[in-house]
């Protein structure tokens, strides 16, 4: 079957671009050596800078899919005063760079009066790894909650109503009916979510202090052996953060073409 010119010209686009951004994150590898890279990648610093960014992205994320499940529900399905209002808000993060988030949260959890009532429930956020999971939440937040309004507005509310006209009240409704159907995109939303977590930098910063062998995470690991000339260190910690990366990535991409298949 002959090709349109601009079909050709699409496809064509598609690969330049490809290939553009397989050059520049593939450069990451042509640099350490395979010594330098193994001995770098057990170091005491990457293992606990790897194992805090997993821990704590993971923990952000679960928090961030339960609240914004009903969240976006809430804005899909109901109406309210300032929904549109409510909306923009929490879109707008979306539009700036992370780093007024995580100066947003240092002034108001650097406020003396909020800070002594955390410290006498025990509760310590301040350059601890509560701090990391508070930043990455409110980082990722966004995000899921863009993700699943799209998938709940996106499902007929027609389903819900069969559901609750034989007689299921509305929270069987929502888990037996539409959370099943929403089930892509809450996937999606947890692995984008998941993504945002891991890459979260400067809030993360800000709010976690970037402690050397206590609250840096991967991202921060690279900063600091940036700024201290360290490049192979550097890199180690880029190319982690990547395979990581690419592995929830690859998941998702199998994961909508597996559905698509079986739809």
């Amino acid at each position: 079957m002959m090709r349109s010119k601009l079909e050709i010209s699409f496809i064509l686009i598609s690969f330049t671009i490809t290939i553009s951004f397989f050059v520049v994150v593939g450069s990451l590898f042509t640099i350490p050596s395979s010594d330098s890279f193994f001995s770098t990648l057990f170091s005491d610093e990457m293992m606990l800078s790897l194992k805090l960014t997993l821990s704590t992205s993971f923990l952000a994320a679960l928090f961030v899919m339960i609240i914004s499940v009903p969240t976006a529900y809430s804005l899909s399905r109901y109406e309210f005063p300032l929904k549109n209002f409510i909306k923009t808000i929490i879109d707008l993060p979306m539009a700036f760079p992370e780093i007024i988030i995580g100066l947003g949260l240092l002034i108001i959890l650097g406020n003396g009066f909020l800070s002594n009532i955390l410290s006498y429930i025990g509760i310590e956020v301040l350059f601890t790894p509560n701090g990391i999971i508070l930043a990455q939440f409110f980082v990722s937040f966004p995000y899921a909650v863009r993700i699943l309004y799209s998938t709940f507005s996106y499902i007929d509310p027609r389903y819900e109503f069969v559901s609750r006209s034989l007689g299921a009240g509305e929270f069987k409704t929502l888990i037996n009916i539409t959370l099943p159907l929403a089930k892509g995109g809450l996937i999606a939303g947890s692995v984008v979510c998941l993504a945002r977590c891991i890459g979260a930098f400067a809030a993360v910063l800000l709010i976690g202090g970037g402690t050397f062998l206590k609250t840096e995470t991967l991202p921060v690991t690279i900063y600091y052996n940036l700024s201290l000339g360290n490049i192979d260190s550097a890199i180690t910690a880029g190319i982690v953060l990547l395979l990581i990366s690419f592995i929830i990535i690859f998941v998702l991409e199998t994961y909508c073409n597996f559905e698509g298949m079986n739809n």
